[in-house]
């Protein structure tokens, strides 16, 4: 667990993180969104003890232990958004080390030396290694540990399909074991598929907190219906209204923004009204126009 409680963070006169009030629930994945320079890595580094609040706090673990407090930093993992490792040393060579230094089992080396699926690289100088599999190998050393909290910057900014595969049973294996995990991202694919929980940050501000039911209901109402018609049918278009407000024409098609719920009660007005349908699709809303209403909506 992860409570911010007011948490403000201030350069100078300049609050790059204002007033922060959110939780990152026992066994949770939440995501953290926002547009560059709105507080997700500020917010995220002093979950994981390296910024000090200007005010209010930030704790973790269910006995609220600071989390610049030493006790906090045992029990999380933290993978910042520029990860880099000596270049003249190993793949293995760096997870060796980390795993002495976590004092992680003598197998978890191999095990995640696995997971981050290096292609054979892993006795290769990590100078030879390109931005995505540098960016496994961070993954690789932020898992050796079985720590309460997995906090990731920008996990899957420079993965590849075969990396996002083994970032995504990463987070699955965290979730079942009853991890939580706390990510940033611009990938909102990423948020749809493993977000319980989605929070949205602009200016330093929180803009909103979404639980994944909330979502799904959000986008569906952001969703329409295209019905196209034999003709126009004098006054439909204004019973439809009723239902779709935002109902229009276009041509011979009837586009009818609103939830799926409502749609099978548009299409009895439409037969009922003696429309002939000709053809008809479905679209749902979409994360990131709905990003952009929280993020326009803020700015």
């Amino acid at each position: 667990m992860i409570r911010y409680q007011d948490f403000t963070k201030a350069y100078g006169g300049h609050r790059v993180v204002d007033g922060l009030t959110f939780e990152v629930p026992v066994g949770a994945v939440v995501a953290l969104l926002g547009p560059n320079g709105s507080g997700k890595t500020t917010s995220i580094k002093a979950a994981a003890g390296l910024i000090h609040p200007t005010s209010g706090s930030v704790v973790v673990g269910a006995e609220g232990v600071a989390a610049t407090d030493a006790r906090a930093r045992q029990s999380v993992s933290f993978l910042p958004q520029r990860v880099s490792f000596p270049e003249t040393l190993t793949g293995r060579e760096v997870v060796e080390f980390y795993r002495r230094l976590r004092e992680a089992p003598v197998e978890a080396a191999d095990r995640v030396l696995k997971f981050a699926s290096l292609n054979g690289a892993g006795a290769q100088a990590v100078g030879t290694y390109s931005g995505g599999m540098v960016q496994r190998l961070g993954l690789a050393v932020a898992s050796l540990s079985q720590t309460d909290v997995l906090l990731l910057d920008e996990p899957t900014a420079a993965l590849d399909p075969d990396g996002l595969c083994a970032f995504y049973g990463l987070i699955e294996a965290r979730r079942k074991a009853g991890g939580s995990v706390f990510f940033s991202s611009h990938q909102l694919g990423d948020v749809e598929r493993l977000a319980d929980l989605m929070a949205v940050i602009v200016h330093g501000r929180l803009a909103a907190v979404l639980t994944e039911r909330e979502l799904a209901a959000k986008l569906a109402d952001r969703g329409l219906m295209r019905v196209r018609l034999a003709s126009r049918v004098d006054g439909l278009l204004e019973r439809l209204r009723a239902l779709s407000p935002k109902a229009l024409w276009h041509g011979e098609e009837l586009i009818l923004p609103g939830p799926a719920s409502a749609r099978p009660q548009m299409l009895d007005v439409i037969r009922a009204a003696g429309g002939e349908i000709r053809g008809l699709t479905a679209e749902e809303g979409r994360l990131d126009q709905f990003y952009r209403e929280l993020v326009g909506g803020q700015s």
